[in-house]
């Protein structure tokens, strides 16, 4: 392999990570596989605009005093996404502090942070944060000068201006444009190579790619239409000395209860299974089924702890497409929440792996033939 190649390829995926990157950072609300900080809280373990690789808590596992942790939080910065470092783990959530902040984030009335409220863990090696320098600086300027040249745009044309998620999937869509364009135009020259030369000029395919490109898009949707209508909800409950007609406000040690809806608008049925993320919640049922335009109630009952004060209760729905008997994907969210999205997304697209296998033949492509005063065609070979 020449140096050509390599950086071909090195561009190639570094481009589809931050694809995937910006799509699921804005389809979660949270950085997803890179993110930055944006302030000097964390000096010297990363600098303002430095990068770090966000690993999703779920794969994390249990994060403890030492993590460097991205969480929701409810008045730090304004209750904004926060990178800080857990200082120390007490019953009712994470002590959190910035390693250049004086005093811990929960100093100023903020509740610890429970499991819930975590979204990513910095990714360490030997106890040091991964650090990218700069990541954050340099994706600022290109958004900068994106949104500049988006506004420059929009008033030429006098068009209103794009919000940030509307300019962001236009952005993914462009880049997921250029990585398409970056690959087939790799393989296609490989193949030109090899190919005796003609009169007319051919754009070949491997089928394989584009069956390998249809089921990435295919799965990708159902793995959105999964985790999108699910994911974590956090309660905000005041532990008082009476009681009072809200369902957040609870004497100290006791509990009250509040109806929480869940609904399937999808076409396949689901099953939903709701996990306590902090202590003092519980959902019943644990595990609802629905089937197409199918709605249920669930009881979702908050306990107060034995002092007053402003508490999080948290709670995370897991939902899954019923593409397998029902036993199945209970046995596999035992295992691990993530392991039926593996599964279903493995059911998705065993039928056209099948097909292929059956019908397809190695080599086989798709070639776009163009000569001289002659219609494109297209046959398979």
């Amino acid at each position: 392999m020449n140096l050509s190649r390599a950086f071909e390829y090195v561009l190639l995926g570094v481009l589809g990570i931050l694809l995937v990157s910006l799509l699921a950072s804005h389809l979660v609300g949270y950085p997803v596989l890179l993110g930055h900080v944006d302030s000097s809280s964390m000096e010297p373990t990363l600098n303002e605009g430095d990068g770090f690789i966000a690993v999703p808590a779920p794969l994390a596992g249990d994060v403890g005093v030492g993590d460097v942790v991205t969480f929701e939080a409810e008045n730090v910065q304004g209750g904004e996404i926060t990178t800080h470092r857990i200082v120390e783990d007490r019953p009712e959530g994470y002590i959190t502090q910035g390693d250049n902040n004086p005093f811990p984030d929960q100093s100023t009335d903020d509740p610890p942070v429970t499991d819930g409220q975590v979204k990513t863990v910095a990714l360490s090696i030997d106890g040091e944060v991964v650090r990218i320098p700069h990541l954050g600086t340099a994706t600022d300027a290109v958004s900068s000068v994106i949104r500049t040249a988006e506004g420059v745009v929009a008033d030429a044309l006098g068009v209103r201006r794009l919000g940030t998620q509307e300019l962001s999937y236009l952005l993914f869509a462009a880049g997921l444009l250029a990585f398409v364009t970056l690959f087939l135009t790799e393989q296609t020259g490989r193949r030109d190579r090899d190919r005796e030369r003609s009169r007319a000029r051919a754009v070949v395919f491997d089928t394989s790619l584009l069956l390998a490109g249809g089921l990435l898009f295919l799965c990708a949707g159902a793995t959105v239409g999964m985790v999108g209508p699910a994911g974590t909800e956090t309660f905000g409950i005041v532990s008082a000395e009476s009681n009072a007609s809200s369902p957040t406000i609870i004497p100290v040690g006791e509990s009250d209860s509040l109806t929480q809806q869940v609904g399937n608008g999808g076409y396949l049925p689901t099953v939903s299974y709701f996990d306590a993320e902090s202590n003092g919640i519980a959902v019943e049922p644990e595990r609802v089924q629905l089937s197409r335009d199918e709605t249920v109630n669930a009881t979702v009952t908050l306990t107060a702890p034995g002092e007053t004060g402003y508490y999080l209760r948290s709670m995370t729905e897991h939902r899954y497409l019923v593409v397998l008997p029902p036993p199945v994907i209970d046995a596999a969210h035992g295992v691990h929440p993530w392991v039926p999205y593996l599964l279903v997304n493995a059911v998705i697209a065993a039928p056209f792996v099948l097909l292929w296998l059956i019908f397809g033949r190695q080599g086989s492509t798709l070639r776009l033939r163009s000569r001289e005063r002659e219609r494109t065609s297209g046959f398979l070979r």
